[in-house]
């Protein structure tokens, strides 16, 4: 057994061969999110522990279980473990909310949490998500989802169901947290350790439990949208007719809850059966009440997290297409040392115009070089040897077809000019 050390459990090295996946959806998610509106913004990797327990939840898994943090000088921080709560300080903190509103984020990073890995589930894993800060209407919902919707479509993703939900406000959860503790007390004794004490801090997080004995106690529990003030209701419904609407097919999952304490009003999660057991890819909701929760005035914002390894799992398994990999457009193989001056020359000069020219760098025969541009995938290969450079010309050949055009090697520019008409005549030739 090989004694090189070995990466982390829970992370996962993305080599060259499968990078044009990851570029892939990351193009996409950007694309899709400009086009609604949204900008990029880009947050650090570990905040202030104290963010995560005020906005996430200190009786949620993530805080409890989950955290990886460190004291630095008596000061704890932690690797973010999930992107919203960076983003919303961030907003707070440069002054976003007081500029025109509805402001429109988007953001590609990293997560950290410590949980068991499993396919598409690792412990630091990277997500795609957007946040839009001080628009309370229904048509928002709608909207964040529809942006969701269109990522998906765009990548090509299938049999992806839209679970719907509304948690309400306070003012409505407070009578539902009651109903909830009526229910689950007569099986306290039952509950794991957690949720017993859950029972007493936060009842709704019983129902987000992953205990096969606790989700069987919770089977009957009391449903939320029985318990919706009038507000609530009126844009559960509204959001509901605006996804209608616009022809977004959807089920209402009453147990929707998320597992982080900042949501409100709407949830939503787009499940797939397709990498095995039932995973979400993407999910998201309201949370009015974070902003304030965190200093802020009272501002409505609302946003998703979609996870990108279990996006692209998803993808691999219904073979959606990818991005191809960049590979070499030109390779030039000298025979000797004179010829190397000129490969490089020749290769810079390529480069210069936006072409992937490689030349040899290990004084490889002519027969290697010839398999390890067949292993670039090299689109031309050009000879460089004595009698070429001193009769001033030589072949370019297509490695495709086998075809030889002639062209000039008495200077970098030459080279380049006859390689551009070439190229552009194959390319025709493949169109037409």
């Amino acid at each position: 057994m090989a004694n090189y050390l070995k990466r982390p459990q829970g992370t996962e090295d993305v080599t060259p061969e499968r990078i044009a996946k990851w570029y892939t959806v990351e193009k996409v998610t950007r694309d899709v999110a400009e086009s609604f509106g949204f900008s990029e913004i880009r947050i650090p990797t570990f905040e202030v522990t104290e963010l995560f327990q005020r906005s996430v939840g200190e009786t949620t898994d993530v805080v409890q279980k989950e955290m990886y943090s460190v004291i630095a000088r008596e000061t704890q921080f932690t690797l973010r473990p999930e992107g919203t709560a960076g983003t919303i300080r961030a907003m707070l903190q440069n002054g976003m909310l007081a500029e025109a509103l509805p402001q429109k984020v988007y953001y590609q990073l990293s997560c950290f949490r410590h949980e068991r890995p499993q396919a598409g589930r690792l412990r630091e894993f990277h997500q795609f998500g957007i946040e839009m800060a001080g628009a309370a209407s229904p048509y928002a919902d709608a909207e964040v989802i529809l942006l969701a919707k269109t990522v998906l479509e765009r990548l090509g993703v299938r049999d992806i169901v839209l679970n719907l939900n509304s948690i309400g406000c306070p003012k409505c959860r407070a009578a539902y947290q009651n109903a909830l503790k009526a229910y689950f007390e007569p099986h306290k004794a039952a509950l794991c350790e957690t949720c017993q004490e859950r029972l007493v801090r936060n009842p709704m997080r019983l129902l987000d439990c992953k205990s096969p004995e606790d989700q069987a106690i919770a089977k009957d529990a009391p449903l939320i949208l029985d318990y919706l003030c009038e507000e609530c209701s009126a844009h559960f419904e509204a959001v509901k007719s605006a996804l209608t609407g616009m022809g977004v097919e959807y089920v209402i999952n009453p147990k929707i809850v998320r597992g982080l304490d900042y949501y409100t009003k709407t949830v939503f999660e787009f499940i797939t059966t397709s990498i095995g057991a039932q995973g979400t890819v993407c999910a998201g909701g309201r949370y009015d009440g974070l902003i304030e929760q965190l200093g802020g005035q009272s501002v409505p914002a609302l946003g998703f997290g979609m996870g990108l390894e279990r996006l692209i799992l998803t993808m691999e398994q219904q073979e959606c297409a990818f991005m191809e990999q960049k590979k070499c457009d030109v390779y030039l193989a000298p025979m000797d040392d004179a010829a190397r001056p000129k490969a490089l020359q020749y290769a810079n000069a390529l480069r210069e115009m936006g072409v992937r020219a490689e030349f040899d760098l290990l004084d490889r025969s002519f027969k290697s070089q010839m398999k390890y541009a067949n292993k670039l995938g090299t689109r031309y290969l050009v000879v460089l040897g004595s009698n070429e450079l001193e009769q001033g010309s030589g072949q370019l050949k297509n490695m495709e077809t086998g075809k030889q055009s002639p062209v000039r090697l008495d200077s970098a520019a030459h080279f380049c000019e006859d390689y551009t008409e070439i190229s552009l005549t194959d390319s025709l030739g493949t169109i037409g």
